[in-house]
């Protein structure tokens, strides 16, 4: 066995006897220490949340239309002080293609607190869009429009790709147990345990992830980047009408050969646009013609034919 196995199985050993001790000697402490633990693990594993999402424009190198999706996300820590960075996590920027349109969407995350502080503060609000904004002209190397709205929709694409672009799914798991034990040391917990009841070990992000430029407003955590290619399926978009030719809802028929179960579609609806994700295989996004009822809206997967049959009544 190597030295560090070793060293590691002793100190593995320490924190046992360690915990033991107090659970004995004192357990109320003990029972504190462990609840604050499955807090701060459970802060550490939460999936980002969309906040709301704001429409620009690249201009360099070549103009299009960027959407820019503000999520909450725990995981991010707070800013140290008020002069301190601002720490913001980008993940990868994605290029879609419609049938008039190329846009792109990229998702930017802030601690919560951070970004609740700035809802209540307009100024703030904008100096936190104009951070993410400057920290992806310098992702990008491309040159933004100053000005910006904030669109109806909180976010521009699926909640579940959003999630997959920060969080990096397909490695994160095996990389969060690795931080989590290069963090937590014995002597954290030592000196938690006998020194101070009330302050307990602080599990921050690896410092390979934290920039430590001084003077920097932006202090950018980097997310694993996710390459999919998904395909565009093909569908049938039409609008049903009654015996008077009144408009009544929208139909979509959409073809998904290899696909045998709705569990692995993932549905959006807005009243304006519509967004189907399809097990990383497939993905198609619309503009609606007319406005729809989204709570009315249903969808009904035949397995025979591998096709998802979507209804949008009209508002």
């Amino acid at each position: 066995m190597e030295a560090s196995s070793k060293d590691l199985l002793i100190q593995v050993t320490q924190f046992w006897n360690l915990l033991d001790d107090l659970a004995e000697s004192d357990p109320e402490r003990y029972e504190n220490f462990i609840q604050q633990q499955l807090k701060e693990g459970k802060e550490l594993c939460a999936a980002p949340e969309p906040q709301f999402c704001l429409q620009t424009r690249i201009l360099k190198p070549r103009e299009k239309t960027l959407f820019i999706n503000l999520c909450q996300w725990k995981r991010i820590p707070v800013p140290q002080s008020t002069t301190h960075p601002v720490p913001i996590s980008l993940g990868k920027p994605e290029d879609i293609s419609e049938t008039s349109d190329v846009y792109t969407v990229i998702d930017v995350a802030y601690n919560p607190d951070v970004l609740q502080a700035a809802e209540k503060d307009q100024v703030k609000k904008d100096q936190l869009i104009r951070m993410a904004m400057k920290c992806i002209e310098e992702r990008l190397q491309s040159t933004l429009s100053q000005s910006y709205h904030i669109i109806k929709l909180t976010i521009k694409g699926s909640i579940q790709r959003m999630k997959q672009n920060l969080m990096g799914i397909q490695n994160d798991s095996t990389d969060l147990r690795e931080k989590m034990r290069k963090e937590l040391t014995l002597e954290q917990i030592r000196n938690s345990i006998v020194s101070s009841p009330d302050h307990f070990p602080h599990l921050t992000l690896p410092k390979d992830q934290v920039s430590d430029k001084a003077g920097c407003l932006i202090e950018e955590i980097c997310s694993t980047e996710i390459q999919v290619e998904m395909k565009t399926p093909t569908y049938e978009l039409k609008i049903v009408k009654d015996e008077n030719e009144k408009p009544l809802k929208i139909e979509l028929i959409v073809e998904l050969p290899g696909i045998d179960s709705v569990s692995l579609c993932d549905l959006s609806v807005s009243k304006d646009d519509i967004l189907i994700e399809v097990s990383e295989k497939y993905r198609l996004h619309l503009n609606l013609p007319e406005s729809v009822d989204t709570e009315m809206t249903t969808a009904k997967f035949i397995k025979e034919k591998a096709t998802l049959i979507i209804t949008m009544p009209l508002v």
